[in-house]
């Protein structure tokens, strides 16, 4: 794994938000663009792994596997249907993660430490890696979420552009000042990108400007429509920007990826 590759949580312990919607068209279209991705299934529910067409009986390895068993991350990697994106599947097996680890002292760091242990082995074996790896957390603090924080080196974090956004992204950034006491001090936010929003409602507005007054800068130009067709790719097994990529929600997509590359760019050159 090249020294660049840059690791990043997609979390809000808020359901519904987009999560899994903007990990795989995000690494899809990071993946169009050139970039090598790979998406960890972080969610019980194993939805990205379905929407990237990744059926049930070809998951015999799972990102349960890797931080329960410690299988190594490679054993684990299937391809998807998208050219230079794949995917550490998930499934039901990760809701008995927290009682499954609850003795080990140091259970928030075995996915950082299976990260870093493919990246060695990568290394040695002069061997290119990823230049993303998206986490796509459940919808709760859990600790997987606490897994894939210490994991990465910052959030991009879904906001449904609904009352109580705000109520839950304070929740969230107290969780991140405690992962930073203790669990990894350099835990940033990689931007908040307004996911669902919607033209005819004007609480879709007032939402989206609360949060900028707020966040600032952090939060993404970019926002995501509310779109059928980002809901109907994923019962087709594809990534909306297969499915459709004309329509609105896709094109969105495409333009958050140019965001966060130009935000990794601007980090780099500081």
């Amino acid at each position: 794994m090249p020294a660049e590759t840059r690791i990043l949580a997609v979390t809000n312990q808020k359901g519904g938000v987009g999560k899994t919607t903007t990990s795989i068209n995000l690494g899809t279209a990071l993946a169009a663009v050139g970039r090598k991705v790979l998406i960890i299934d972080f969610d019980a529910q194993g939805n990205a792994s379905t929407a990237l067409g990744i059926d049930y009986e070809d998951r015999q390895m799972t990102s349960y596997d890797v931080v329960v068993h410690k299988v190594p991350l490679e054993e684990a990697i299937l391809e998807t249907i998208v050219p230079r994106l794949d995917i550490v599947a998930g499934d039901e097996s990760l809701s008995g993660v927290e009682t499954e680890l609850a003795t080990d002292p140091k259970r928030s760091y075995r996915l950082r430490d299976a990260v870093r242990d493919f990246a060695d082995r990568k290394t040695a074996a002069d061997e290119d890696g990823y230049d993303y790896i998206l986490i796509d957390c459940p919808p709760s603090l859990s600790s997987l979420t606490m897994n894939a924080m210490a994991a990465a080196h910052a959030l991009l974090v879904p906001l449904q552009c609904e009352f109580l956004a705000l109520e839950g992204l304070t929740q969230l950034l107290r969780t991140i000042e405690v992962v930073r006491s203790g669990l990894n001090p350099s835990l940033d936010i990689q931007g908040v990108v307004l996911t669902m929003y919607d033209t005819r409602n004007r609480l879709s507005e007032e939402v989206a400007q609360q949060v900028r007054q707020h966040m600032g800068d952090k939060v993404y130009k970019t926002i995501i429509p509310r779109n059928v067709r980002l809901s109907e790719a994923p019962s087709h097994g594809k990534p909306a920007l297969l499915y459709d990529y004309r329509c609105p929600g896709s094109e969105a997509y495409i333009r958050l990826a140019s965001e966060v590359l130009q935000r990794e760019r601007a980090l780099k050159a500081a």
